[in-house]
């Protein structure tokens, strides 16, 4: 087993050309990884940061931002946009689809800053109304994008998020997730957004979640992302859970070392940008099941590289990534 764990003799991937610096550790050895760690993102990032739309689709070149969720996820997160990304929809009408999708997305981040992680009990309602507000405006500037690129899979992906807010009901939120699927039947993050949907907390039944990863899970060619489903799955059942050692069974951890092994630890396993956030997602994961075969591994591989998801789950997520990975 420690052979096909390790992979090709425990060699390390090549280096990366693109791979940002690592800055300097924190005392605990960890560090916050950065615009997906990569240059080119970087450039991404600061030409939106400056508002420069020109810089923005020259520095988007690399990158398919129809079917990668990551860098658009750069964009989208990024405070400000919003301020200058409807002005390129409405006058740049060769890039108008980007445009789109882009402000949708940036639109529903903006629309769940404004609702916050609270329990809907304790949203306020002027925090709904904003909610609701930039939620309409995401749904419209998304299904504009997708009618413009019916082969992209990231707007849908973000209307998963959107329909989900809205309380759009299972059969719209269905259809949706059937044209993100129809387009990459194994898309990591329409899965992962589906575990969500699947949870009591938004009406789903115990246990549906887990059995919708392991389906996804079944199959799956070696190495490929979709693996991280399955650690998603657990961390969500950790979440709703009122037992907080609810994930220390054998039947979990070798659940758990079997996804890790099949996917980021195996040997066809690639590491795009943000592939750190992978990493994160199963070291969680393993951590909440105390594992101890592949855990060491995955915060070896890190090296300290600290994604805020999944860890913000937890009430300190930078200490318990910290605790977590000491205790490895």
């Amino acid at each position: 087993m420690f052979g096909k764990l390790f992979g090709r003799g425990g060699e390390r991937p090549a280096a990366d050309p693109h791979a940002l610096p690592v800055p300097r550790r924190q005392k605990n050895g960890m560090y916050t990884l950065r615009a997906l760690g990569d240059t080119r993102v970087l450039a991404l990032v600061e030409a939106a940061d400056a508002g420069d739309w020109e810089a923005v689709k020259a520095a988007l070149a690399p990158f398919d931002l129809g079917r990668d969720h990551q860098v658009l996820g750069e964009l989208a997160d990024l405070d400000g946009v919003q301020d200058w990304i409807v002005r390129a929809v409405e006058e740049d009408k060769e890039h108008r689809a980007t445009a789109l999708l882009i402000s949708g997305a940036r639109h529903v981040s903006w629309g769940w800053e404004a609702r916050t992680r609270a329990l809907a009990v304790d949203v306020t309602q002027e925090q709904w109304r904003v909610f609701h507000q930039r939620l309409n405006i995401a749904e419209e500037y998304l299904l504009e994008a997708a009618e413009l690129r019916p082969e992209w899979v990231t707007p849908w992906r973000r209307l998963l998020t959107s329909g989900r807010g809205m309380s759009l009901g299972s059969a719209v939120n269905e259809t949706r997730l059937d044209a993100a699927l129809r387009r990459d039947p194994l898309d990591l993050e329409s899965h992962i957004e589906w575990v969500l949907q699947l949870q009591p907390r938004w009406s789903g039944e115990p246990g549906e979640a887990l059995a919708f990863a392991r389906e996804a899970f079944a199959g799956a060619p070696e190495g490929h992302r979709i693996g991280c489903v399955i650690a998603m799955a657990h961390i969500e059942d950790w979440f709703e859970s009122d037992r907080k050692n609810c994930l220390v069974t054998p039947e979990i951890q070798d659940e758990l070392l079997e996804a890790a092994e099949h996917t980021i630890l195996h040997p066809a396993y690639e590491r795009r940008p943000g592939w750190q956030e992978d990493f994160n997602i199963f070291a969680m994961a393993l951590s909440l099941a105390s594992e101890r075969i592949a855990l060491p591994r995955v915060f070896r591989e890190l090296e300290g590289a600290y994604t805020s998801w999944p860890w913000r789950y937890m009430a300190r997520p930078e200490e318990m990534y910290a605790r977590a990975r000491r205790n490895a």
